[in-house]
């Protein structure tokens, strides 16, 4: 008789597969802006749980708003929502070209999608015509409409990585903090009885399964658009 794997346990809720979110702060998003406002300034800079950066309290006129701060952002800098300066929130129309950029939205109104881990940031290549053409940390090449809104800067916290993990329950502590299950084990590490690949040092079956297969069974490659070895084109 098997036992569950680890995507059945992590189905049905159990307290070791749950996000902390009762200490996160809130979500960061341009659209809790507040309406009919020009600038705000920063009120605190705060260490968020379940983020690789902090967020900036932003403070405006009966209301506050939560942004990924940005290097060098300080408490009482002014946060504009018209002018191109930094750490303010614009759009990519009003940026100049050759800025960097974070916290970029795919698509107008969606609250800002890309790059917002610590150190990251974008730079705006070009504009033309109502689009805008940005170069993400993967150096792929984004088409964007020029009314999508971005924060000027980089991220802070960009010397994070830079400090290793010396304890490996200190990292075990930071990954459930962001809700991510660490350590992971191979499933031929494992012994048969706890998983479908186990028991040897190969998985000794095909790792194709159906995207429809009961989570007992949706190991190994899911529903995969081709298989088999890549060839060379000469």
């Amino acid at each position: 008789m098997g036992k569950n794997l680890r995507q059945q346990r992590r189905g049905r809720g159990s307290p070791r597969y749950r996000a902390p979110s009762h200490r996160y702060l809130g979500k960061v998003s341009y659209t809790y802006l507040p309406a009919g406002e020009k600038s705000g300034t920063v009120v605190d800079i705060v260490d968020a749980p379940g983020r690789f950066s902090p967020v900036a309290v932003v403070g405006f006129s009966g209301s506050k708003f939560l942004h990924l701060a940005c290097d060098g952002m300080f408490v009482g800098q002014r946060i504009s929502l018209e002018e191109p300066t930094e750490g303010s929130i614009v759009e990519l129309g009003r940026i100049p070209e050759g800025s960097r950029v974070y916290d970029i939205e795919l698509h107008p109104g969606d609250g800002g999608k890309l790059c917002r881990t610590s150190g990251a940031f974008g730079t705006l290549l070009s504009k033309e015509s109502g689009r805008c053409v940005v170069l993400l940390p993967s150096n792929e090449k984004k088409t964007l409409s020029s009314r999508c809104k971005a924060a000027l800067g980089s991220v802070a916290a960009s010397g994070r990585i830079e400090k290793p993990f010396m304890k490996a329950g200190t990292k075990f502590y930071a990954m459930t903090a962001s809700n991510r299950y660490w350590p992971k084990t191979r499933g031929v590490a494992k012994n048969a009885v706890d998983h479908p690949f186990g028991g040897q040092t190969k998985p000794g079956k095909h790792k194709t399964v159906s995207r429809d297969m009961p989570p007992g069974k949706k190991v190994g490659s899911l529903s995969p658009k081709r298989v088999g070895k890549r060839r060379r084109k000469k």
